[in-house]
């Protein structure tokens, strides 16, 4: 008895197709998978035995043999356990062979039958689409986040048995609907930070040109409180960004409900790993950058990351990708996210501070700043000092903007960049930054003024440009000038 089934699985955050092939034949009683199965698709063996037994379905007393096909590519992770049961029901006759036909299914196995999520089914579901089937298969938990995705017919029963029973055609079961998008609060709002009106500002351009940005302050001074606030202000994503990123998330098993809606945050520990980091593992996951995408990636305490994991962060902030290569695949995931990073002015952290003196010898404080290198330094467009706030201030400092309101300016800006463009500011690069922007008479020689007196390198000049540029979207103005070009250089030298 033969009998075939159409599963998926994940290679990076792309899904391909996985043919599932049972042959139940004479021989001792026993299960073996074959096509490169990891040990949890080798473990499936005994979840698919008892779940089926335990939903009353027949099991063969038989020799059964699984394979994966293609059969040269490593398989891992849970979600063969029910297109492995369907297909053995299938070959004993107890589901018709025609009863799957255009329908992908992937899915987890209890012992008792139940189905439980598996990571990774938005990029399944989008697959599904273009490969031609109508119908998917998957648990009610996963069911959110495949229903996101547009031309397909998502199905969730809950158990074995209701699976069984809708194939058969004696259980029905309603497609799933996406949920309707509620309207999304903010959950940390700038209007809590007390004072800190430049750094605001700061935030403000950092956000309408999606520019990186590094504070240095002293303990205490606000900049974990301001980083935590930035999404808040940030346009939401639009349909194909948040497709982008839930695929993401859904790959790396982070993911909870349906599309991500607002960019995301993310605060890696200083002491994360290389591959915790970039990505990486045997067959490559995405890491803390991908995870950033289209979002924020907070470093506090910046220096005290490792130099290694600091100097492998260049080539995603240049290229908004990273590329892992292994012996078994290389995989290039999206990295396309803002940098916000802060530091102490040294280890002590009240160099310069006006209420406390610091404490660290001349020597100490130069190693704490050689940490940072200069080529990652001039990747970050914003250097923005963040001083202690004054008693006064603490106490009678006049509650500022609410993040909604600086939202309302960052949206109209970054809307007229990219109506212009296509791309928020920070990503201009080559022509497209000669053309739009272009200076002249007294901003041409004030820029050369500048770019020689900071000894600006090429990449430093274009960061410099593309702040300006940001500023002047914010003001509403289509030429930039002296004015914004002095603000954008007050952002350089902290």
């Amino acid at each position: 008895m033969f009998a075939k089934l159409s599963a998926a699985a994940l290679l990076g955050v792309d899904a391909y197709a996985v043919e599932i092939e049972v042959d139940v034949a004479g021989g001792l009683p026993g299960m073996m998978i074959v096509g490169l199965p990891d040990a949890a698709v080798q473990e499936s063996r005994e979840r698919v035995r008892s779940a089926i037994r335990n939903a009353g379905l027949p099991y063969p007393a038989t020799r059964i043999v699984v394979n994966l096909a293609p059969a040269d590519v490593r398989k891992e992770g849970p979600a063969f356990d029910l297109p492995i049961a369907l297909a053995l029901l299938l070959a004993q006759g107890v589901v018709q062979q025609r009863a799957p036909e255009h329908t992908l299914i992937v899915g987890e196995l209890a012992l008792d039958g139940a189905l439980r999520p598996v990571r990774g089914v938005i990029n399944v579901a989008l697959y599904v689409v273009q490969a031609g089937f109508t119908r998917l298969i998957v648990a009610p938990d996963n069911a959110q986040e495949a229903a996101a995705i547009e031309g397909l017919e998502v199905y969730a029963p809950t158990t074995l048995a209701q699976t069984v029973g809708f194939l058969q055609g004696r259980e029905v079961l309603a497609p799933t609907h996406p949920e309707p998008v509620a309207a999304l609060a903010t959950p940390l709002d700038l209007r809590d930070v007390k004072g800190q009106s430049a750094a605001k500002r700061a935030l403000e351009i950092a956000a309408a040109g999606a520019h990186n940005l590094l504070m240095t302050g002293p303990p205490g001074s606000g900049k974990t409180m301001l980083a935590r606030r930035l999404p808040g202000v940030m346009p939401l994503l639009t349909r194909g960004e948040a497709t982008e990123v839930t695929r993401i998330h859904s790959s790396a098993g982070t993911l909870s409900g349906g599309l991500i809606q607002r960019p995301p945050f993310r605060s890696p520990h200083h002491t994360v790993s290389d591959a915790g980091l970039i990505g990486g593992g045997g067959i490559p996951r995405p890491g803390e950058v991908s995870l950033a995408h289209r979002g924020v990636l907070f470093m506090d305490e910046f220096p005290e990351f490792s130099r290694r994991a600091l100097e492998v962060l260049r080539q995603p902030l240049e290229d908004g990708v990273v590329t892992i290569s292994r012996a078994r695949a290389a995989l290039t995931f999206p990295a396309r996210f803002m940098l916000v990073a802060s530091q102490n002015p040294c280890p002590c952290g009240y160099y310069g501070d006006s209420q406390r003196a610091c404490t660290c010898p001349a020597g100490l404080r130069q190693r704490y700043r050689e940490r940072l290198s200069g080529p990652l330094l001039d990747r970050i467009d914003l250097h923005l000092n963040v001083p202690r706030l004054s008693p006064d201030e603490l106490l009678y400092a006049a509650p500022g903007e609410a993040s909604e309101t600086v939202q309302r300016r960052v949206d109209a800006a970054r809307a007229h960049a990219l109506s212009r463009q296509g791309a928020p500011n920070a990503e201009l690069a080559g022509q497209a930054l000669r053309e739009h922007a272009a200076l002249s008479g007294g901003a041409a020689s004030f820029a050369q003024a500048v770019a020689k007196q900071l000894a600006l390198s090429g990449r430093g000049f274009d960061r410099l440009l593309r702040v300006a540029r940001t500023v002047a979207d914010l003001a509403g103005d289509e030429q930039l000038s002296e004015a914004h070009l002095a603000e954008a250089v007050s952002y350089r030298g902290a």
